[in-house]
């Protein structure tokens, strides 16, 4: 019997899909190490849930500028324990993997995850090939990279000032989906803020999202923002040092910004 596709379309219903950040790892840029034993982070879905997440984001590799590159068995044993006391704890509720390791997305998947979550776009092979096999929903994020690890230009570097680029990116992620004969229903779109731009290119991107949908002929309701706690969005508010875990107000006022713009889903480390 052929499974069935994951479905966004129940989630995107009922309003804003905010989906909560759960870090499991040391050194996240905005609260690294926290949650990384089971009982903190389960204490954490709970709060999350509690204000209105509906849908869960678990990341066990963190991809803040100079993490060290974690390897799949690291990876899944920060994963495993806590995804057995989610699935204890709220077993209704549906999970998304992030992570960049093909390995690691089918542990998840194993174990009943319902989204993989891939801030390389699914561009390594063998995460394509398992988008291909599987029914799960698609988050798909572009990015810039530099070997193995994230391609990280200096915030301030004026020689980058448009979303030109950022957009081209995010054009030949939805393209190399397509091509794999990946439903475009399975997939969320992510423009994929901070990951590999600068300052003025984020800020060109924020610009441009009023316009986004129709350029990329793709609908606002299936773009999944990342913009929370961004250094972009202190820097845009004149407080360029203003610690992440103070920038969630910022976060909520681009939240409502980007939800008149028709946007619906957000990844966040705070809702409410």
């Amino acid at each position: 019997m052929t499974a069935v596709p994951f479905d966004w379309g129940p989630l995107l219903k009922s309003g804003p899909l905010f989906i909560g950040i759960l870090n499991l790892t040391p050194d996240s840029f905005s609260d690294g190490g926290r949650f990384m034993e089971p009982d903190a982070a389960l204490a954490q879905a709970f709060d999350l849930v509690r204000s209105g997440a509906r849908m869960l984001d678990l990341g066990a590799e963190s991809t803040r500028p100079g993490a060290a590159l974690v390897d799949a068995a690291t990876e899944w044993n920060r994963l495993a324990p806590v995804l057995s006391v989610l699935a204890d704890a709220l077993p209704d509720l549906p999970l998304s993997l992030d992570t960049r390791q093909a390995v690691v997305a089918a542990q998840g998947l194993a174990k009943g995850v319902s989204v993989i979550n891939d801030v390389t776009g699914f561009s390594d092979p063998h995460m394509l090939a398992l988008a291909q096999s599987s029914p799960c929903g698609l988050i798909a994020m572009r990015s810039r990279r530099l070997g193995a690890g994230f391609h990280m230009p200096s915030y301030d570097d004026p020689t980058s000032k448009d979303a030109a680029r950022a957009i081209t990116e995010l054009r030949e992620v939805r393209d190399r989906l397509r091509q794999a004969g990946i439903a475009d229903d399975r997939v969320l779109l992510d423009p994929g803020f901070g990951f590999g731009t600068t300052y003025l290119e984020d800020q060109a991107l924020w610009e441009a999202l009023p316009g986004l949908p129709e350029a990329m002929a793709w609908p606002p309701e299936r773009i999944c923002l990342g913009l929370s706690r961004k250094r972009f969005l202190a820097a845009k508010a004149g407080t360029p040092g203003l610690p992440p875990a103070r920038r969630d107000g910022l976060t909520r006022a681009a939240h409502a910004e980007a939800i008149a713009w028709g946007y619906r889903v957000f990844r966040s480390h705070a809702i409410g």
